[in-house]
């Protein structure tokens, strides 16, 4: 009769335990299906890709030289580009002819000028960015060579998108006298001052320019 009661007792107990068991199962399950406890596995969203401001404050705009503006050439007079006649109906496109077959006769050059290398340097104070860009190159003698100064437009111009923010074109003369080898040049406009940047998107930009200063700013414009 004791052994019964005991073997009763024992039964009972194993299954109150397995219903414990059970019922702490349920809830650690369920729990997990709830998201309670699980680790997260979602990667963190990428950082923003704003400008520190300390790049900000060491941003100076790179300077580019245009296609085509890296060379000047002066010929002689009885080669100069015409001036358009008012009268003739097709006066343009005549002298836009006449340049190209100059450009070409390399016989009647005097001097070819290039630009081979072009650096800035940049400040800040009250709010404007200041740049001082300047330009390296040679005049070669050519052909046709005298002695004597040659005179090349060269402008320097900053850009925000479409935006000109500085333009000036500069009539800068270099003295030429020896016809057997290459004169250098350094030219440096010191008072670029456009407002300080907000992001690095400023463009500054170097090179020759024979066009008409007050056109070419839409020219350049136009261009980006």
């Amino acid at each position: 009769m004791a052994f019964h009661s005991f073997n009763g007792r024992f039964i009972a107990g194993l299954a109150l335990t397995g219903f414990m068991l059970t019922a702490a199962g349920c809830q650690s399950g369920g729990s997990s299906i709830l998201g309670f406890g699980k680790k997260d596995t979602t990667p963190p969203p990428p950082p923003d890709p704003k400008v520190l401001s300390s790049q900000l404050l060491a941003y100076c705009p790179k300077v580019t030289l245009r296609d085509g503006t890296a060379f000047f050439n002066t010929y002689a007079k009885g080669n100069q580009k015409p001036k358009k006649k008012a009268a003739a109906q097709d006066a343009e496109a005549a002298a836009l002819d006449a340049s190209s077959d100059q450009q070409d006769d390399s016989a009647k050059v005097i001097y070819q000028a290039s630009i081979t290398d072009v650096t800035r340097d940049c400040n800040r104070a009250n709010g404007s960015l200041t740049m001082k860009i300047a330009v390296a190159g040679k005049v070669v003698p050519g052909p046709m060579f005298s002695p004597g100064t040659i005179t090349m437009p060269i402008r320097i111009a900053v850009m925000h998108g479409t935006e000109v923010l500085y333009s000036q074109l500069h009539q800068h003369q270099v003295q030429v006298t020896n016809p057997s080898s290459a004169t250098q040049f350094v030219f440096t406009d010191s008072n670029v001052v456009v407002p300080e940047p907000t992001a690095q998107d400023y463009q500054a930009f170097a090179g020759y320019d024979e066009g008409p200063a007050k056109k070419t700013d839409k020219k350049i414009a136009a261009a980006e």
